[in-house]
């Protein structure tokens, strides 16, 4: 990405300090990098420090900029939510924010730091990801092959399995809440509609997140959700992602078609399997089976998932 000539200052009234390197997410202050000197880990730093390099994106009432810190060059996302946004998606990030700080996992995205600005914006200070999404490597015209596939299929399922272990379900997992390095490095981010399970989850209140990528007992839990318990969900959202990257568009839909809810309902829950091209592996195709289970209990789960041929000689070195 082209970086903008003019570089300002973010204008934010607060100051920056070390936390305690215990909290993975604290308050702001948030931690320098390792390369610091002593002297300048020691020292009060102030917002000016942090230099605007430009806009990632805007939407939901917020803005994500890259910004550098002006003597360590450490580059970070500033995810800014603005004190005049929807309280809904406020309430989004809070609950974002809390999950950040419950995740220590390198599948995950790393959270810095987080800070409430004078004027009632949220800045949460986060790891950068030099790539962008992976829908937009898609839309830049990358073409994603079955060794590709296989390796960033490995990390996102790490991801989840860490998540799922730990009673998170992400329930908005989609292309471009995948986050990708030029090592292709892959993290998990975007967790404003994910949930901490508790012992059961009403699976009638699950309308959350992109519909394209729900899974069958979202949509009808009277006929798919006998036996919904949130984890499912996320590995059918992982199958999608996989067959819309390989195919190039969303597997349920002509190229270019912009269907409404009905349509993708209809398409989700009584279409039939998206059928995959010839030369297609045979563990590939039965890895996207195990995936696509419209009955929930059938699909695999994510540890499951990490032994399947499609992805067992994946080793996180080789990714």
């Amino acid at each position: 990405m082209a970086v903008v000539r003019e570089r300002r200052h973010l204008k934010f009234n607060l100051r920056l300090s070390l936390p305690e390197p215990s909290d993975c997410c604290p308050r702001f202050p948030f931690p320098l990098p390792q390369s610091t000197t002593s002297s300048a880990a020691s020292a009060t730093i102030s917002a000016a420090d942090l230099e605007k390099l430009q806009v990632l994106g805007h939407g939901n009432g917020g803005t994500v900029y890259k910004v550098r810190h002006k003597h360590t060059s450490a580059i970070y996302a500033l995810k800014v939510v603005h004190g005049d946004s929807d309280p809904a998606f406020r309430r989004q990030m809070l609950r974002e924010v809390s999950i950040l700080r419950r995740t220590d996992s390198p599948y995950v995205i790393k959270c810095h730091g987080v800070s409430d600005i004078p004027g009632g914006d949220i800045a949460i200070c986060m790891e950068y990801m030099d790539m962008g999404t992976l829908e937009a490597l898609l839309k830049n015209g990358v073409v994603f092959n079955e060794n590709l596939l296989a390796k960033i299929c490995h990390q996102v399922l790490s991801g989840l399995e860490y998540l799922h272990a730990h009673k998170i379900i992400h329930r908005d997992l989609k292309p471009s809440n995948i986050l990708v390095n030029h090592k292709m490095e892959v993290k998990i981010s975007d967790f404003g509609v994910s949930k901490i399970m508790q012992r059961t989850l009403d699976p009638c209140n699950s309308y959350v997140g992109t519909c394209a990528y729900m899974s069958p007992e979202r949509f009808d839990p009277d006929t798919y959700g006998a036996n919904y318990d949130g984890y499912a969900g996320d590995i059918w959202s992982l199958g999608l992602i996989l067959l819309e990257l390989y195919m190039g568009h969303f597997p349920y839909l002509d190229p270019g078609q912009r269907p409404d809810w009905a349509t993708l309902m209809c398409a989700i829950c009584f279409g039939e399997p998206p059928s995959l091209p010839e030369g297609t592996s045979e563990n590939f195709r039965s890895f996207i089976e195990c995936c696509l289970q419209k009955d929930s209990s059938k699909r695999w789960s994510a540890t499951k998932l990490l032994s399947h041929p499609f992805v067992s000689n994946i080793h996180p070195k080789s990714v």
